[in-house]
């Protein structure tokens, strides 16, 4: 996949290089919830992203009004506070002895700083790894889309819930999730719990090993107390980098599990047994 891309180069936690968080202030916040939303478009004109996010964006984004737009576009509007942005990103984390590249997809608001890792960030979900089918993740975009809507809304409410650790900040609905059914991709499933038998061994929850299909169906009829797992990590056989895992809410959107891990030979890419823990927890 051809990517739009802003380079933030980031350590091991979401912070930037320059030591500069880019977080918005009470006063960018109040301007999001005004401000209306650029969508920005590959430039390639057979971009696969640019049907997927468009199908997702008119389904599901509603807290702004939106219109999509060209990088050349992007790089006039970004400047102006009347205006925020979903736009997809690349990351690289400077510890990755595979040197992977991360797709992020980002909501930005809209400021006069000289450097794109200047504007504020509403919110940043990881995506895919670079380089993988956009087949493999574009079915989730709604529920991500959803879930970004109601972070925005909940820092409107209370501005002091921005910062480094924001994704980490939705753990403390942990103890939700053993009332709720998980869906999973046996993919997404490293081998030690690749069976629901492996599973209940640990953890004796609501799961269940689906279909892609399923979880296209439970997102687009908001199936109620159920969650998806997003799984985010490098394609093919690579035994290093970073893999991503969250639980997001079909019914609420509301993200119940955030966490994420160095890949090695203790810790594959996937969701592992110490995840399960933490939700018996």
């Amino acid at each position: 996949m051809k990517n739009i891309f802003i380079a933030f180069v980031m350590l091991c936690s979401p912070v930037l290089l320059t030591g500069q968080a880019p977080f918005p202030n009470k006063d960018e916040i109040k301007q999001f919830g005004v401000s209306k939303t650029c969508v920005v478009l590959e430039d390639d004109p057979f971009s696969a992203f640019n049907l997927y996010i468009k199908t997702a964006v008119n389904s599901y984004w509603k807290i702004t009004p939106f219109e999509f737009i060209e990088v050349r576009e992007f790089n006039v509007r970004r400047l102006n506070p009347k205006y925020s942005f979903i736009v997809l990103t690349q990351t690289n984390y400077e510890k990755d002895k595979g040197s992977g590249l991360y797709n992020f997809i980002n909501l930005l608001q809209g400021k006069n700083v000289n450097k794109l890792g200047e504007m504020p960030e509403i919110c940043a979900i990881p995506l895919s790894f670079a380089g993988e089918n956009d087949l493999d993740y574009s079915y989730k975009l709604g529920a991500i889309l959803s879930f970004m809507q109601k972070h925005a809304e909940m820092i409107s409410e209370d501005p002091s819930l921005t910062g480094r650790k924001y994704l980490k900040y939705y753990n403390k609905f942990i103890p939700d999730v053993r009332s709720k059914t998980i869906l999973v991709k046996q993919e997404d499933l490293v081998p030690e719990i690749s069976t629901i038998d492996r599973i209940k061994k640990i953890y004796n929850g609501k799961i269940e090993i689906v279909t892609e299909e399923d979880i296209i169906k439970a997102i687009e009829n908001k199936s109620p107390n159920t969650v998806i797992l997003h799984k985010v990590g490098p394609v093919g056989e690579q035994n290093s980098g970073y893999c991503f895992k969250m639980l997001i809410g079909t019914d609420d959107a509301n993200m119940y599990y955030y966490n994420q891990h160095a890949i090695d030979k203790s810790n594959p890419n996937g969701l592992l047994p110490a995840d399960l823990k933490r939700l018996t927890k």
